[in-house]
């Protein structure tokens, strides 16, 4: 049985299709980048981490990939900040572009292969807008250059919407100009005004409007015509519905096959985004979390629905997280007796059983549509199958043993294989991710490490003297900031935990006494 096709959903024709590359082999795909004029916010990383899952997923299928990313590093937003702070709006682009791109190697998203910044592309940019107006489809006003939407009988195509519903603004980006033809026509060029960066041009002096940025760079670094153009469900219109009209107008042979939108983050049921002020910041979040918790919490949604953000939700993230890392290291340190020796047995069928059923449910969910919620809830399996195979290990000898380690070995080849194409497998060793998340947890909780331990140790001096209410109220105040007490052979260690919804002494049932 060969591999599923993959198939996505077309947010032009509002369908699932099959993928089909316009070159066999290779993708090309471009993803609308950020606005840096500030840190990027935790719906920024809803967006590329979407897109580096599926850029891994299509390498991890074997397609060569072509991915473009772009900065618009000139806009209105920049340029009001730069003037607030009496900075070059250029240089705080780069200084917020280059933050942009610490957060993305913070959430392991792979670099694409082009970082094209508009400042760098004015060229390409001028001779789109002379193409489409040489096309008919432009004009010109006092300096200004706008995009005539009467001239384009399918706009609106890829949104749906209807023309008479539009309004100037540009998502807030475009003042409302009387002089236009039609208050939805919007700028390709604007000119010079003070206080702006500003290029020579056959129009006059000026700087490009927003939306003929991508569709320049997109068709220099991919052609006229490629596979995918991605972004937030906020930018089908205008930016996208824009992007599709100027190209088509400037070249009748550009084509995107497939436009694909990641859905939002929300925080109380209202889009997160810098203009509502509702916003955190990647820097926010990580501050207090493992990237890795983040990153998890952003797939164990489908990248096309909403998600509403909660420290419970990266809480919960943060867990399975932790889990995943103690069972590899539990795996690695199990397996590190046998490192270098090689048998000659078979994995045991059950375990090449449950191995192949997870490899299949994997290749099947990543191909409906890039479905990383039922990943991450089948990865339980495998894990589950490791902390069994690793406590029989340490009770078998002879060939049992030798099946048992042959076993263990082609689990933790399949977890990891599958880890790396969700971007969850840092080069990192997974005893260092789990001291990171301890350390964020302790953080969380605001006790160092030396608190915790003498904390411990009183428990343990209760416990002697059969103070089992203090030994119970230590462990519970500890449990109720996200610390775990575990009681073992060689002792007491801690774990971060999911710290209760409600306060252990509310509802004694979620954590044992110590009696019990």
């Amino acid at each position: 049985m060969g591999k599923p096709e993959l198939v996505i959903f077309n947010s032009l024709t509002k369908q699932k299709e099959v993928f089909k590359p316009l070159v066999e082999g290779k993708v090309s795909m471009y993803v609308c980048g950020v606005t840096p004029y500030d840190f990027s916010h935790i719906g920024h990383a809803r967006a590329y981490v979407a897109f580096d899952v599926v850029h891994r997923y299509l390498k991890h299928l074997g397609y060569e990939v072509k991915y473009v990313r772009n900065f618009t590093d000139i806009d209105d937003k920049i340029i009001k900040r730069a003037n607030e702070a009496g900075e070059d709006p250029l240089a705080l682009s780069c200084r917020y572009s280059q933050e942009f791109l610490n957060d993305m190697a913070e959430l392991q998203c792979l670099p694409p292969n082009h970082e094209p910044r508009v400042s760098d592309h004015i060229d390409q940019i001028k001779d789109m807008i002379t193409k489409i107006i040489d096309n008919g489809h432009a004009y010109t006003l006092d300096g200004d250059v706008y995009f005539s939407v009467d001239s384009f009988p399918d706009y609106c195509r890829l949104s749906g919407r209807k023309l008479d519903d539009n309004r100037a603004g540009g998502g807030g980006r475009v003042s409302v100009d009387l002089r236009k033809r039609n208050p939805a026509d919007f700028a390709l060029w604007k000119s010079a005004k003070p206080g702006e960066p500003s290029w020579e041009s056959p129009w006059g002096p000026g700087r490009p409007g927003w939306h003929i940025e991508c569709s320049a760079m997109s068709s220099h670094y991919l052609g006229h015509a490629f596979d995918i153009h991605g972004g937030g469900k906020d930018l089908i219109f205008p930016h996208h519905e824009n992007e599709l009209a100027q190209s088509q107008a400037a070249n009748s042979e550009s084509n995107v096959n497939y436009w694909m939108h990641n859905g939002f983050v929300n925080k109380d049921n209202q889009k997160m985004s810098k203009s509502d002020d509702n916003f955190f910041t990647i820097q926010d979040i990580i501050a207090k979390y493992h990237p890795l918790a983040l990153r998890f919490f952003l797939m164990r949604t489908h990248y096309r629905a909403d998600v509403n953000y909660s420290d419970r939700q990266l809480d919960t993230a943060s867990d399975r997280v932790f889990y995943i890392f103690q069972t590899l290291h539990d795996c690695a340190m199990a397996l590190l007796p046998f490192c270098g020796e090689s048998f000659q047995c078979r994995v045991p069928d059950e375990t090449q059983k449950l191995i192949n059923k997870f490899h299949t449910d994997f290749l099947a969910s990543m191909s409906d549509d890039l479905h990383t919620t039922a990943v991450l809830d089948d990865l339980m399996d495998p894990l589950k199958a490791i902390n069994s195979t690793v406590k029989d290990l340490k009770k078998s000898k002879g060939k049992r043993q030798q099946q048992l380690i042959q076993g263990l070995r082609a689990l933790e080849e399949e977890v990891k294989d599958v880890l790396c194409v969700l971007g969850l497998m840092p080069s990192s060793s997974s005893a260092e991710v789990l001291r990171q998340l301890k350390e964020k947890a302790l953080k969380r909780a605001g006790l160092s490490e030396e608190q915790v331990m003498q904390q411990i140790e009183q428990r343990a001096l209760a416990r002697k003297t059969k103070q089992f209410e203090i030994s119970d109220a230590i462990r519970k105040e500890l449990y109720a900031k996200g610390i775990a007490l575990m009681d073992e052979s060689q002792g007491t260690v801690w774990r971060p935990c999911e710290p209760p919804e409600i306060q252990p002494e509310e509802h004694p049932e979620t954590q044992p006494t110590e009696q019990s």
